[in-house]
Order: C-alpha cells, then structure tokens, then sequence
C-alpha cells in the first residue's frame, strides 16, 4: 500500500550560486560521501531529500545527514538512512521507499514512493527486496 509520495524539483543554477554564497551550505546539507559531487548532482539529492521529507508529511524528526543517498549494485540511487530519522520510518511502518532522481534543462528532479505493508500481501521476491538502507550516520 502506498504510504507517502513525495516530489520535488530544484533550479540547479540557483542551487549551485547557493551553495557558492554559502559555503557551509554543502556541508550542512550532504553527507560528506556526497559533497564533492557537481553542482546538478547535488541538486538532485536536495530534491531527493525533500521529496522524502514530504513523503513522510514533515520534517520534525529529519537531520539532513540522516539521508544520504547512495548507488544500488545497478547504478539506482537509494536512500541510506539512519538516526532517528531511520526510526521514524520503521515506526510508521513503511517497508520500501523507491527513489527516482533526474537532472535536465536546467532543473533537477526526485520523485518518492513510500510503502508499507509490502511482503504482507505481496509475497513475489521483488517485493521482498530490501526497502532501503539502514546505516550508522557519518
């Protein structure tokens, strides 16, 4: 059952003059296995991060770091989560969040599909898989 969408986009150019006024913006933002990445690649795990922040209806439990995102064997982005915010998803009950990013014309994108329930009535070994990444933060 689908417990959350979350989507967000993000002006890489106004993103990537952010981050150069604001120099501690990067670090304050990415994990540091994250930060020495390009400008749209940054934008798109901002994206990424908000639309999982709106996914789960808020941020009240969400530290940036607590997010990280990463590649699956395949190449897919995913998300490492950890701390509280790690908790928190396991709290509400959701079993996979599905991550899709891209970067184009400008814009970078992220789109966030949270389910719980998966396994339950599902029992086919792709939704078995693991939901995401639990890990100790940076």
């Amino acid at each position: 059952m689908i417990a959350g969408i979350g989507i967000d986009v993000v002006d890489i150019a106004r993103f990537a003059r952010s981050l150069e006024r604001t120099p501690s913006l990067r670090d304050r933002l990415f994990a540091e296995s994250e930060r020495d990445r390009p400008a749209r690649s940054l934008a798109a795990r901002f994206a990424a991060k908000e639309a999982l922040i709106k996914a789960l209806g808020g941020h009240a439990v969400i530290r940036w770091h607590d997010m990280r995102i990463v590649q699956d064997a395949d190449g897919n982005p995913d998300f490492a989560l950890s701390g509280a915010l790690s908790a928190h998803v396991a709290a509400l009950g959701i079993d996979r969040v599905h991550l899709s990013m891209s970067h184009d014309a400008g814009i970078a994108s992220a789109f966030v599909v949270l389910e719980r329930g998966v396994g339950r009535a599902d029992t086919s070994q792709e939704a078995l898989a693991t939901p995401h990444r639990t890990e100790e933060p940076e």
